[in-house]
């Protein structure tokens, strides 16, 4: 049985991220009625601890012909009954979708509420985790211009220093380049005002998301076709993406963490095939122990289909991969100091996902 954190405002953050999730659902399911497909998300449900501390559901798509992947999650995860745990409870929103089509961008988004307890006479206190960020393989300006104008409306006063940190956190040392063309990243993000927080994080999750479903139908119908050249942009694009989140993410390396009981989720960001020969020439870019990191990486998307090209990520693979990296750390703590952060490293960045 699933039980929910005993707060008011964790109670408010999960139905303001249930209301995101099924907007998005339903968005992308209509961008897919409108190509012709008919697209049904699948539901799965996990729990932590047998629900006893949380849980949550994410909605997929197996691989189609509009999607290479899509997963819209939410968790809500919490330690009422655990005095000892600094965590109070943790509450999300974590969707990524690469479209099929290369001319379509991919997009990130991830909203979070988190709360830590009272620590002596100090109050309860929580904040906001805010991130969007889009991830094209094939650039093109005007959505990503499109993409900034909307979170530019919907976060005014927030805009210029979420853009600096989400450039920062999502730029990859090794490679020399971000992971996208635009990232909006505010973290511990929390004013003497919860409500107009709360207000301000439901404000930019839809409009974000609402800013995404207009760009992915006008790519859909505009670039009907690709040819190889923008195939292959995509492939290696992919795989940088999967190289960024697996060696420098610390949202879903402390997600891995923290437990075991969603690796599914926390790896459903990864796209359907990568490029292994390409992600092991970038071995010799990166400093150790990353690079042990990075063999390992490859070992297992090998080692799955020995003759497949380009290696394929299937939820097999993933529970390897979330494996590979949960044992990379755990020998290696001192790396952790080497995964991205913006300007400020939150008590927990669990993503819960």
């Amino acid at each position: 049985m699933l039980i929910k954190a005993q707060s008011s405002t964790a109670a408010e953050a999960l139905e303001l991220v249930s209301m995101l999730q099924a907007r998005f659902v339903e968005g992308l399911e209509t961008v897919a009625s409108a190509c012709g497909q008919n697209v049904g998300f699948e539901e799965t449900k996990w729990l932590r601890d047998g629900g006893q501390h949380g849980g949550g559901n994410r909605y997929t798509l197996s691989e189609s012909d509009l999607f290479n992947r899509a997963s819209v999650n939410v968790s809500q995860v919490h330690y009422d009954d655990l005095p000892e745990k600094k965590l109070g409870s943790a509450t999300a929103i974590s969707t990524i979708i690469h479209p099929q089509n290369p001319h379509a961008p991919s997009v990130h988004i991830h909203i979070s509420w988190t709360e830590m307890k009272a620590v002596g006479d100090a109050p309860d206190r929580g904040y906001w985790r805010i991130m969007a960020d889009l991830n094209p393989s094939v650039l093109h300006e005007e959505y990503r211009d499109q993409f900034v104008h909307c979170m530019r409306q919907a976060a005014p006063r927030q805009y210029e220093e979420a853009s600096a940190q989400g450039d920062r956190y999502f730029y990859i040392p090794a490679l020399g380049r971000h992971r996208g063309v635009t990232h909006f990243y505010l973290e511990s993000y929390a004013t003497e005002d919860v409500d107009a927080d709360r207000a301000f994080a439901e404000l930019f999750g839809k409009g974000v998301i609402d800013s995404y479903l207009e760009i992915l139908q006008s790519a859909l119908a505009t670039y009907s076709d690709a040819d190889d050249a923008a195939r292959a942009e995509q492939l290696a694009y992919h795989t940088l993406y999967l190289f960024q989140v697996l060696t420098l993410d610390r949202g879903t390396t402390s997600g891995l963490l923290v437990h075991d009981q969603n690796d599914l989720g926390i790896m459903g960001s990864l796209p359907a095939r990568v490029d292994s020969e390409l992600l092991a020439s970038w071995q010799s870019k990166v400093e150790p122990p990353q690079d042990e990191l990075v063999r390992e990486l490859v070992a297992q998307l090998v080692k799955a289909l020995p003759d497949a090209s380009p290696a394929m990520v299937s939820d097999e693979v993933k529970l390897k991969l979330a494996q590979t990296v949960r044992e990379h750390y755990k020998k290696n703590p001192e790396a952790l100091a080497m995964q991205a952060s913006g300007n400020v490293i939150a008590p927990t960045v669990d993503n819960h996902r």
